[in-house]
C-alpha cells in the first residue's frame, strides 16, 4: 500500500512539472482586460521554422517524459496526434500563427495525462511504443518542414 502511495505522489509531482511547462508554452500570459491567454509557443512561431521546431521539441520531450513514467499507449498515441496536428497546422504560413493561439497541443496533452493518472482512464503502459512514436514524430516534422519550405519557395517564385 505504501508503495502505491509513493508512486502516486511521484507521478503527481512529475505531472505538476509537465503541467508548468505546458502552461508556459500555451497559456502563461493574459491580454490585459480580457480572459484571452497565450504562451511562448505562438510567440516563438513568429520566427519561421525555428519556432515550429522549438515548439515541436518541447512537446516531444514532454511526450518522452510521460512515456518513461508508464503512460498508456492510447494516451501516447493521442498525445502524438495532438503534436502532429499542431505541427501540421502551425507550418502553414499565417494560418499556423493564428492557430497557435487556439490549438494548444500541450494543454490538450495535460488533460489526457490528468485523465490517465487522476481519473484512471486510458490504462496500460506505453513504454514499448516510445521509440516508434519518436521516429514517426521526427519524420512527420521533417516532412512538414520540407513541404513548408517548398511551398514558400514556390510562392516567392510566383511574385
Amino acid at each position: 500500500m505504501a508503495n502505491n502511495n509513493s508512486k502516486q505522489v511521484q507521478l503527481t509531482g512529475q505531472l505538476k512539472w509537465v503541467e508548468r511547462i505546458a502552461s508556459v508554452m500555451d497559456d502563461k500570459f493574459r491580454v490585459p482586460g480580457t480572459n484571452f491567454r497565450f504562451g511562448l509557443d505562438p510567440i516563438m512561431n513568429l520566427i519561421p521554422y525555428a519556432g515550429d521546431v522549438s515548439g515541436f521539441v518541447v512537446a516531444a520531450a514532454l511526450l518522452f517524459v510521460m512515456a518513461k513514467n508508464g503512460v498508456s499507449r492510447k494516451v501516447l498515441i493521442l498525445m502524438a496526434l495532438n503534436i502532429c496536428v499542431d505541427t501540421a497546422i502551425g507550418a502553414i504560413p499565417l494560418i499556423g500563427q493564428v492557430s497557435d493561439f487556439y490549438f494548444r497541443a500541450n494543454t490538450r496533452n495535460i488533460q489526457l495525462l490528468k485523465e490517465h493518472y487522476q481519473e484512471g482512464k486510458h490504462t496500460g503502459s506505453g513504454k514499448g511504443i516510445i521509440i516508434i512514436l519518436l521516429i514517426i514524430l521526427l519524420v512527420f516534422m521533417a516532412a512538414i518542414m520540407f513541404v513548408s519550405y517548398k511551398a514558400l519557395q514556390w510562392l516567392f517564385t510566383q511574385f
